[in-house]
């Protein structure tokens, strides 16, 4: 159970191709600069990509060894891999800050049990953009990224989301729109989130 909070978390979901993970970097560079609006790294048991999201590459054993020891504020697997927030979010959101995580659609039930005013944004795009998106990583087959997309028009989220943003233009236009949205949700004003 988390701890009780004056910060607010901000709880970003959104399908593959729906660029989430562009629309998070997007807004920590814009936002680098704020100490009152946090991003948290997620410790995945994958290795660091280039182009990927800016994670902690953990072994299995390595992240076993943290959720023993409870250093996981939250945790899931998906897709083979295994995700955690540090526990220090906990910290930050006593500390008045607020911090965005790149969350799980299937953990969202678990997230607000643990911080049931969460504030949750949903990223979304298109059946068209989220196929051309999934294709060209080339990761996949034409059959699995349909079948992805199907997953993706059948999720209904646990929790109304605060905000949805929409994906199917430029990152930077999407990209703005989500800086903006984590200016105006914070709870003290900021000079500089324009």
């Amino acid at each position: 159970m988390a701890d009780a909070s004056s910060g607010r978390l901000l709880y970003v979901v959104g399908p593959s191709g729906s660029g989430k993970d562009s629309l998070l970097r997007h807004a920590r560079q814009r936002l680098e600069a704020q100490s009152d609006i946090l991003f948290a790294h997620r410790y995945i048991t994958r290795p660091v990509e280039l182009q990927g999201e800016n994670h902690i590459a953990l072994s299995v054993a390595e992240f076993e060894a943290r959720r023993s020891a409870n250093l996981f504020a939250m945790h899931w697997d998906s897709h083979g891999l295994r995700y955690g927030i540090g526990r220090e979010i906990n910290f930050w959101l006593q500390e008045g800050r607020d911090i965005v995580v790149n969350g799980s659609r299937e953990y969202l039930p678990e997230a607000l049990c643990r911080y049931p005013e969460l504030f949750l944004v949903q990223i979304t795009a298109s059946a068209e953009t989220l196929s051309t998106r999934l294709l060209a990583r080339g990761r996949e087959s034409a059959e699995q990224v349909a079948r992805r997309i199907e997953r993706a028009g059948q999720f209904t989220p646990a929790h109304e989301p605060s905000a949805i943003i929409e994906n199917n233009g430029t990152l930077t236009e999407a990209g703005d729109r989500l800086v903006a949205l984590l200016c105006a949700t914070r709870k003290k004003a900021w000079r500089t989130c324009k």
